[in-house]
């Protein structure tokens, strides 16, 4: 094989549709990986688990917005979050954040009873705080 031929290969090489197809997928598989083990996406919108509490009840959700309300009475820490479509309740362990300081809260949706569609007592348990 002479110098031009080993080229014209490489050549070839280079824009095979097999190769190319594998470099994408390899790309693309380590940009899941690398989004699959980050915190900050995938927030489940405050109207939509207000709107359908039972469809959210005993799973866990990742809200952010606004903290407001921060209130300690007895030793129960809640505040509220608010983003652009409605506010909820969280419950946590942890420390309370600033008025107004942005949050992003991974917990567990819960109710105390669910009637018609409608949740009393509907608040979200911290499991962790991203922000």
């Amino acid at each position: 094989m002479n110098k031009a031929e080993g080229g014209r290969r490489k050549a070839e090489a280079a824009r095979s549709p097999v190769t190319g197809h594998w470099s994408r997928h390899f790309a693309m598989t380590l940009v899941v990986i690398a989004l699959g083990g980050c915190d900050y996406f995938g927030f489940t919108p405050i109207k939509d688990i207000v709107a359908a509490p039972g469809q959210f009840e005993g799973k866990e959700v990742k809200i952010k917005g606004k903290a407001a309300n921060p209130v300690q009475l007895l030793g129960v820490r809640t505040f509220s979050v608010k983003d652009e479509g409605g506010d909820i309740t969280v419950s946590t362990n942890g420390s309370l954040p600033a008025e107004g300081a942005d949050v992003a809260v991974k917990g567990t949706v819960k109710s105390a009873i669910i009637i018609g569609g409608k949740a009393a007592g509907l608040h979200v348990a911290e499991n962790q705080r991203l922000k």
